[in-house]
């Protein structure tokens, strides 16, 4: 298993989360774990468009693997203000570079972020999985 940032969050749905502590625009991405659990990622659809608001755990895109198709969720609420189309474009990125080129969207938060675990917490998590 990759090792895992310490200066992200994370959700129990397998996303990490940037800029919590220090702003109120957050970008949003699949873990490494996930990516390799996934296998190697062909599509990735970002559903919602620049400007739309979504809820904390809407579905708002999937990513398909040689393996599986997995809905992504929005990890906060919020308004979505960046989608990554270089990662639409080009899906491996998911693979080959999770935690930099690899990010799915920017959102700017609306309300607490309360939900999402530390790297301790995710490390447990994963650690617990097969």
């Amino acid at each position: 298993m990759s090792s895992i940032p310490e200066d992200l969050h994370y959700t129990k749905e397998h996303e990490w989360v940037s800029g919590v502590d220090d702003g109120l625009t957050l970008t949003v991405g699949i873990t490494a774990y996930a990516a390799e659990a996934l296998g190697d990622v062909v599509y990735v659809q970002i559903l919602p468009e620049v400007g739309s608001t979504v809820a904390a755990g809407d579905t708002v895109g999937e990513v398909e693997s040689t393996k599986s198709v997995s809905d992504i969720f929005a990890p906060v609420g919020g308004e979505v203000v960046e989608v990554n189309q270089t990662v639409v474009d080009d899906p491996s990125l998911v693979n080959g570079d999770p935690y930099g080129e690899g990010w799915l969207f920017r959102i700017r938060l609306e309300g607490p972020a309360d939900d999402l675990l530390s790297p301790e917490e995710y490390t447990s998590l994963t650690s617990g999985e097969s």
